[in-house]
């Protein structure tokens, strides 16, 4: 077993990413304050083709010098938005009829093991700030609230981690099938 060359890895270039089919999920981060954790999450939103990343609050914007050191380069493929609240966001995605899930500890929160998501619905999934999470408020106009188990003596995760573990739970779900990039042959 031999490592890939990035040549070998078929990538698409950003123009064939913008028109690509898209996972229909769009990340919301609401009032996210690290650059790094925005990076981070719009390269897994580039790695699994989501549909847009809403940047809210005081959520850092492209272009910026530590969202690029996470991001690198996903800030120009993936499509963003900026909102100045996380609310406004949400009464948009809701008009489009969006189904709209805060990912928070909340009473009657959904463990994400026992989400599936449903075929043909597009979802957006809320993450709040690094130690207040996500606005009561916007937890209030959620279609509701997924929460993922913890089993530590944390009550918390990473806001990038917390991305990365939801988005691919969409993904795993077979919840859209993505044309696969043809197997590699060395």
């Amino acid at each position: 077993m031999r490592k890939l060359r990035t040549i070998e890895m078929k990538r698409l270039s950003v123009d064939e990413f913008r028109d690509a089919e898209k996972m229909p999920l769009i990340v919301v981060l609401d009032d996210v304050r690290s650059m790094h954790n925005v990076g981070s999450v719009l390269r897994t939103a580039d790695a699994f083709r989501l549909e847009a990343v809403c940047l809210c609050g005081i959520t850092g914007t492209p272009p910026h010098h530590e969202i690029h050191k996470t991001a690198l380069g996903a800030e120009d493929s993936v499509e963003w938005r900026y909102y100045k609240t996380a609310m406004e966001a949400v009464e948009e995605l809701k008009g489009r009829g969006v189904t709209v899930l805060s990912i928070e500890q909340a009473e009657g929160s959904t463990m994400l093991p026992a989400f599936l998501p449903e075929d043909g619905k597009t979802y957006a999934v809320i993450l709040g700030n690094e130690v207040k999470g996500v606005h009561q408020e916007v937890i209030d106009a959620s279609d509701g609230c997924l929460e993922i188990p913890q089993y530590g003596t944390k009550h918390s995760m990473n806001v990038s981690v917390t991305a990365g573990i939801v988005i691919y739970h969409f993904a795993l779900h077979n919840w859209i099938t993505i044309t696969e990039p043809s197997a590699v042959t060395p």
